[in-house]
Order: C-alpha cells, then structure tokens, then sequence
C-alpha cells in the first residue's frame, strides 16, 4: 500500500520523460534535418525560440489551470496537444513549418513541471516532497539519455520522419495509462482538499522580489541544458566531424549526468537544510559551489580529446540539474504549496525564456565558427543568475511551509 502511493509519481515521471523524447528528437536529428531541409543553424535556433516561447507561456497557464481544474482532465487536454503537435513535424518540409509544429509542442508540453509538482504536493505527504520532485522531474534527464538511443536507429532505418511517428507511438501510450492512473482518488480529488496544513504561506506574486530571484536562478542556472541539448549533436557534426550515427551513440553521456545531478543535489539540499535548521544559508552554500563547478563548460572548446569534451558535457548537465532542484527547494520553502502548479510554471517558462532569447545568438555563433564564444557565454550564464538571486532572496525573510515553522537565515 505504501509502494502504490508513488504510482501518480511515477506516471509524472514517464510524462516528462516523453515530453524530453518528444522535443529532444528534433535536437537529436537536426545534422540530417539541417542537411535535407537546407535550414541554417541560425533559423534552427529560431525554431528552438518559437518552441521556448510557447513553453515559456504554457508553463503558467497550465500551472494555473491544473491548480483550478485537477490534475486529470488538464494533463489528458495537455499531452494531447503535444502528441499531435510532435506527429506534426513528420509532415515539417522548412523553416515555417517546423517553427509551427515547435510552438504548439512548446505550449503543450508547459504542463509537463506543473503536473509533476502538482501531483507531489496533491498525491505523497510533506516529507516526501523532495524525493517526490527528484522522482517526477526526473524523467526528463531520462528522456534525454534514452533519445538517441532509441531514436538513432530509427531514423537510420526508416528516416527522420519515422522518429516522430514514434514519438506519437508513445504520447498515446502515456494517455491510455492516466485514463487509467488518474481514477485514483487521491488525483481526483480537488487540489485544495488536500494536506491543508500545508497551504499556508505567500502566493506567489509579480510585485514580490523573491518570485523574480527564483525564476532568474531557475532560467539562467540552468541554461547549460539547453545549450547541450540543443547544441551538442551540431557541434559534434562541425567540429569534430561525427556522423548522425556517431553521435547518437554518445549523445546519452551528458544527460547522465543531468539524471544523477537532480538526486544528489535533492538529497544533499535536504540533508544540509535539515541539518542546520538554516534553509537558506545551507542553499547559498549549495547555490555558490554549483556556480563555481558550472564555470568550466567555457574550456570546452579547448579541450584536447573527445572524451574530455564528453565529460564536460556530462559535468555541465550534472551542475545544472541541481540549479533546477535547489531553486525548486528555494521556491518551495519559500511559497505556498497551494500554488505549486504556479511555481512549477513560472520556475520552467522563466528557463524556456531565457532559452529562447539566447538560441539564435548561439546558433548565429555556431553558423560564425565562433565556439569559443558561444561556450564562454553559457558557462556565464550560471553566474547571473546566482548573483540576480543571492539579491533578490535577501528582500524578504524565507519560511518553512514544509515543516510549519519560520526558517532562519
């Protein structure tokens, strides 16, 4: 019995995990898309913008909705919407096209954080939250490592267009399951009903200065993803001259680290928050040595080896992933967990923003030969937003909802 209440987890987790396979198959074939379609790396990174765009405003309408409406109907309404948007980029011939299939994926997939936290804080009591947002969270790291071993010989066989057939394959797959999960009562049931102990603290608001820090930590921190995942296969292609195939069979290495990064920062935020009673000092600490070990993605284009140039990619992801899961515990000590769907939405679209600004600057870059630069102003990123947060956080005093009591400085 006590298993089977990580069932709604687990079926977030797999949810993120499609939706990281839906939007990293265009990431992972864009060498031989590129090739066929004649785009330029600069117009794909306009493609990744129309996507993070949409992302960017889906995330708190969806956020918004699933706090209102419940989990079940808003997460069916929203992978929907992305199934069919992902098939649609089969049928994707140029620059037009594919920036429409991007922005309708985008906007649907906004639900996918939302739902996750959503379900953590509606389905597993209060002292599970932080495993539970490891757990439900983690199925995009996941999805990133499994892509390119799923996807490449897929589109080796049968073409890239065969990819996204698959991807619908697998939204639909997902859907028959929650027809069947979300019967449960516990994700029926309206979000308010749930642990009310815990809805008690401050809304999230515009005008409040700690909003601003937590999504500029969230964008920002962890930029470096998206840089990777929508980087790495081209650069592979350009500078070291990887074939689709080649790259395929190595592109799952840096999301590892993005996996293994969202439990050991989870487990050792919580551990240090506990431990000295002092949330927010114990996160600046953990804020600032991730901000120091995100510094080193800038060597990448100098560094001698191939394998050195994986294992930065791997160490960039793994520092990124525990922005992600630091700022999320910010946030949650921080904001009523009542609005949880809101926070998980304002936390993702302020990353997909940020991602969609700086796209086309790293894809003008790429199409300039002018790496160097591209990885210096990722390795930067990090640096920003820590600093833009470490000032904001500081606006007003930091409490407990989790526990119930005022956390100290």
């Amino acid at each position: 019995m006590r298993a089977s209440r990580w069932i709604p987890t687990v079926s977030m987790l797999l949810v993120s995990l499609i939706s990281y396979i839906d939007r990293n198959a265009l990431a992972l074939l864009a060498p031989t898309i590129l090739k066929e379609t004649h785009l330029s790396a600069e117009q794909y990174g306009w493609v990744i913008s129309a996507f993070s765009i949409a992302y960017m405003i889906g995330n708190p309408v969806w956020g918004r909705a699933l706090d209102r409406m419940g989990l079940r109907f808003g997460m069916i309404a929203a992978v929907s919407l992305w199934t069919a948007a992902s098939v649609s980029h089969a049928f994707a011939a140029g620059f037009l096209s594919f920036a429409v299939a991007r922005a309708l994926l985008g906007f649907g997939e906004g639900a996918t954080f939302p739902g996750g936290l959503r379900t953590v804080t509606q389905t597993l009591e209060p002292h599970l939250y932080a495993r539970g947002i490891a757990v439900a969270y983690s199925g995009g790291s996941l999805g990133a490592v499994v892509t390119p071993l799923i996807l490449t010989p897929i589109a080796v066989w049968w073409g890239w267009r065969a990819g996204f057939w698959f991807t619908g394959f697998v939204g639909v797959s997902w859907l028959a399951l929650w027809l069947v999960v979300s019967r449960r009562p516990d994700v029926r049931s309206a979000p308010q009903t749930r642990h009310a102990e815990t809805q008690a603290g401050d809304a999230p608001r515009f005008n409040d200065p700690r909003v601003w820090g937590f999504m500029l930590a969230y964008a920002l921190c962890a930029l470096p993803i998206g840089f990777v995942i929508y980087g790495t296969a081209i650069y592979l292609s350009q500078v070291w001259g990887k074939t689709q195939a080649e790259i395929g069979a190595v592109l799952w290495v840096p999301p590892v680290g993005w996996e293994i990064g969202y439990f050991f920062w989870g487990w050792l935020a919580d551990r240090m928050c506990r431990a000295s009673g002092k949330p927010l000092a114990a996160l600046r600490r953990l804020m600032l040595a991730a901000m120091l070990l995100s510094l080193p993605l800038a060597l990448t284009p100098w560094l001698p080896s191939f394998r050195l140039v994986l294992c930065e990619l791997f160490l960039a992801m793994f520092v990124a992933g525990g922005f992600i899961i630091l700022s999320m515990a910010y946030a949650t000590h921080t904001f009523s967990k009542a609005h949880s769907g809101l926070i998980a939405g304002l936390g993702a679209g302020a990353w997909s923003a940020a991602v969609g600004l700086v796209m086309p600057v790293f894809g003008r870059l790429f199409d300039l030969h002018r790496f160097d630069a591209a990885f210096v102003l990722a390795a930067l990123c990090p640096v920003l937003g820590f600093v833009a947060w470490l000032l904001l956080s500081k606006a007003l005093p930091m409490k407990s909802h989790a526990a119930g009591v005022p956390a100290t400085r």
